[in-house]
């Protein structure tokens, strides 16, 4: 199971990576200053950051095995998945709020408003599955 939550984590970042490289081509970085619900890149970095971090944290676990490892790299992911659901939040309802016309298309749209859906999706559904991974290795469940 441990090595699944390995694979599953990979696969997650590697989709986080390829929105936050949309996001940062489109210009996110100057969505500080401006107004409006968006994403701001406290938020996306941080995701991004600690994101990063577990993973680090849990290829340690895997290395050393130390229980203590697994939790930690747990807290971290729940840490991560709150701001990722904070970040869907803000990307869903100002999608649904668009009108008729391609919101992408305006010169004020927000940077994630490019991000494709398919992936968004596929994101989504590769985290939920690793938090669970890492909490069921974490309780010991499906041990070596």
């Amino acid at each position: 199971m441990k090595w699944a939550a390995l694979i599953t984590w990979v696969l997650t970042a590697g989709g986080g990576f390829v929105l936050l490289s949309i996001w940062l081509m489109r210009g996110g970085m100057r969505q500080q200053q401006e107004a409006g619900n968006r994403i701001r890149p406290p938020l996306i970095l941080s995701h991004f950051l600690l994101a990063a971090a577990g993973l680090v944290i849990w290829i340690i676990y895997l290395i050393a095995d130390k229980d203590a490892l697994a939790w930690i790299a747990f807290a971290i992911l729940a840490v991560v998945a709150a701001l990722g659901w904070t970040m869907f939040a803000i990307w869903l309802r100002r999608r649904q709020a668009r009108t008729g016309v391609a919101e992408t298309a305006a010169p004020g749209a927000p940077a994630e408003q490019h991000f494709p859906v398919s992936i968004v999706g596929l994101h989504g559904v590769l985290a939920v599955t690793t938090v669970v991974l890492v909490l069921l290795t974490a309780l010991g469940v499906g041990g070596s």
